[in-house]
């Protein structure tokens, strides 16, 4: 019964999730749309059902309010962290660029894998919506667009220097967006990270959880960015970050609210991030 109450709560704020020019969106969009939505909800609630052991080879519980350790394994391991990149990448962006900055979108911003067809060469756009789109989609061209506003090797250079400055000593950023293996970083320097997020830019956290999300693509249609983190619909998910790479497997940096805690969360290589993280919230509770 509680899952159906939750599937008709989801389905109702589908229904309400559409974006001001919604004549924009056709009927059979919006049906694939529902589609792709429940399936992905449906995925969640099977994980969180699941009892087996947590995959990840990696993993660290920390309640932020006195940072203390709930529950650890290798937390000093480093591993690939795949688009967890992008916390950094959008902490960067928040603190060196006027998020009311237009940027126009050339070839070279657009090369990296991951596009969105609302992202195209000669696009002229908020830093703010690419910020937003690098955070919801994971956007990759959205981030490379970020970074080579500045300049792609100062910007990087910069993600590496707040990395030395709170103390991450085993994190290192070759790129922007996550696809290069070279990132890594270990499960306790990504919780400083979002510790330093949670206080000084929450609103990395809040977009995090967004997912009505919309831009238009060339023609003038609206097109969803869809949040690629799947515990959005969670009340108890406050927000946080996802990556996949084959040599990062699945990665994970989020906070959640546990029994009015805030407790941030981080997995690396990991063979099921949701069964993990839902593990991990059964031993918190």
């Amino acid at each position: 019964m509680r899952i159906k109450v939750f599937l008709l709560s989801f389905l109702l704020l589908f229904s309400l999730s559409f974006p001001a020019k919604a004549d924009s969106v056709s009927l059979a969009r919006a049906i694939e749309i529902l589609k792709q939505e429940i399936s992905l909800l449906q995925m969640l609630l099977l994980n969180m059902q699941s009892s087996g052991p947590i995959t990840a080879s990696s993993f660290l519980a920390v309640d932020l309010s006195d940072n203390s350790v709930l529950l650890e394994k290798s937390p000093d391991k480093a591993y690939p962290i795949a688009s967890v990149t992008k916390l950094m990448t959008t902490l960067v962006a928040l603190e060196n660029i006027d998020m009311d900055e237009e940027i126009t979108l050339t070839e070279e911003m657009l090369i990296p894998l991951g596009q969105s067809p609302s992202l195209f060469n000669g696009l002229t756009i908020s830093a703010e919506n690419l910020l937003k789109a690098t955070l919801i989609q994971s956007a990759n061209d959205a981030a490379e667009s970020l970074a080579y506003f500045l300049g792609k090797e100062k910007f990087i250079r910069l993600m590496n220097r707040k990395a030395q400055e709170l103390d991450m000593d085993d994190t290192v950023f070759y790129d922007v967006h996550g696809l290069n293996p070279a990132n890594v970083s270990t499960t306790k320097d990504l919780v400083k990270l979002l510790a330093y997020i949670r206080k000084n830019h929450a609103e990395i956290l809040t977009i995090a959880k967004d997912n009505n999300f919309w831009l238009p693509d060339e023609t003038g249609t609206m097109l969803k960015f869809q949040n690629v983190n799947n515990f959005y619909p969670l009340t108890a998910f406050i927000g946080g970050k996802t990556g996949y790479l084959v040599d990062a497997k699945q990665t994970l940096a989020s906070i959640f609210d546990v029994n009015g805690r805030q407790i941030a969360i981080v997995l690396l290589h990991s063979a099921n991030r949701q069964a993990d993280v839902f593990a991990i919230l059964k031993e918190l509770r």
